[in-house]
């Protein structure tokens, strides 16, 4: 029996993993849970697949919790220390970090210094520090198995072959609620509306990212590390079907993709199963019934966050921290109703331009500097 460690398991993959966990029961336990303030359905979590360690943010969440759980041999914890025990849980074989934002950086660090397997849906990992993640894991010995559809389909159509054989990805995009407007259609955008993904079921920070493609482009920068590529080695197409969710290009010619309903649990399950495959209770791809598949390449003037991913990308260094802080602080402004929908962009682009390039952060550099962009972007977007 796999022993899990769930890390964001009151989220959208969080409780998808133990939708799928729930299906497996003599495959998988549960032996830790990490959480925000959610501690309702942290509750309901601790009682349905009584892990031995549950963690949250606040010590008065904590404190709570515990009084809730005092008849469980559930142990409550909270804070830094309590995530990283989490994270680093003795008994657990795999961490499923499910965690959104940089806030999952410290976690991925933790789960791979303890040697365990790494199911990775936290792809500012990466974003921010995939130089560090990547040489971690490799000194660990330590495959990083991606949680994400797109790099979970890219992983699977890999196979075996080695990286010498890729001419190179092609990361499928549903293109958004916004598919087709142009960006001046997008000035009076707001919050209720970049929140109605078509295909998909995510939180909302990750749906407001997916409806500017600034997801897509985190994406490919996630893509470069996980799988050794370079910049121009990564390619997004448009796919509105949400049927193949990637593909890889051979230099032979051939193209080996994987194709799915869009839905979550089938790659959580495969990373928590790999490299063995159990059958999946949910609903089946019927061939007949998708009918055609349509592709076409992205509209970088109307989302014009993906040509600045790109530029992050092929740049390096502190980039990715910077733009990804940045991000994310305009997205919270943005749902809070503080600034406007194309402002995202503005605020993301002056952040690249006005903080000075670091060509090699180390991970204390990288919380100073995305704690400086935070800062900065609050205070533009407040002085407007």
């Amino acid at each position: 029996m796999k022993k899990v460690s769930i890390l964001g398991s009151t989220g959208s993959i969080g409780t998808q993993a133990l939708d799928v966990i729930s299906r497996w029961p003599e495959e998988f336990s549960v032996c830790a849970l990490a959480a925000g303030r959610n501690i309702d359905l942290l509750e309901e979590q601790i009682r349905a697949f009584r892990p031995q360690l549950a963690s949250v943010a606040e010590e008065r969440a904590a404190l709570e919790l515990r009084r809730r759980t005092a008849d469980t041999p559930c142990r409550v914890v909270w804070g830094q220390e309590g995530l990283e025990e989490a994270a680093s849980f003795p008994q657990a074989d795999v961490a499923l970090n499910a965690l959104v934002g940089v806030a999952g950086l410290n976690p991925t660090i933790w789960a791979l210094e303890a040697g365990k397997q790494l199911a990775l849906a936290n792809k500012e990992s990466l974003v921010c520090a995939g130089e560090i993640v990547m040489d971690l894991a490799a000194q660990k010995g330590i495959r990083i198995l991606p949680v994400d559809s797109e790099h979970s389909a890219i992983f699977q159509s890999l196979g075996n072959y080695p990286n010498s054989a890729i001419r190179r990805i092609w990361l499928t995009a549903s293109g958004g609620p916004f598919f087709g407007r142009d960006w001046e259609e997008l000035a009076d955008v707001k919050a209720a509306d970049a929140l109605k993904h078509p295909n998909w079921s995510m939180g909302s920070k990750i749906t407001v990212d997916s409806s500017t493609m600034m997801n897509k482009g985190f994406e490919v920068i996630e893509a470069l590390w996980l799988f050794g590529l370079k910049p121009e080695q990564a390619e997004v197409v448009v796919h509105r079907e949400s049927v193949l969710h990637s593909a890889v290009e051979f230099e032979d010619g051939c193209v080996i993709g994987q194709m799915s309903p869009p839905d979550m649990r089938l790659p959580i399950q495969y990373a928590l199963t790999y490299p063995r495959r159990l059958p999946g209770n949910w609903p089946r791809l019927d061939l007949f019934s998708v009918g055609k598949l349509t592709f076409c390449p992205p509209d970088r003037q109307a989302f014009p966050c993906l040509a600045l991913c790109e530029q992050a990308g092929r740049q390096g260094g502190d980039r990715g921290v910077v733009l990804n802080a940045a991000n994310e602080m305009a997205v919270e402004l943005f749902l809070q109703g503080k600034i406007g929908y194309r402002q995202i962009y503005q605020l993301c682009r002056q952040a690249l331009d006005d903080n000075e390039f670091t060509p090699a952060p180390t991970r204390k550099q990288i919380f100073e500097t995305d704690a400086k962009v935070r800062r900065q972007i609050r205070r533009l977007a407040l002085a407007d």
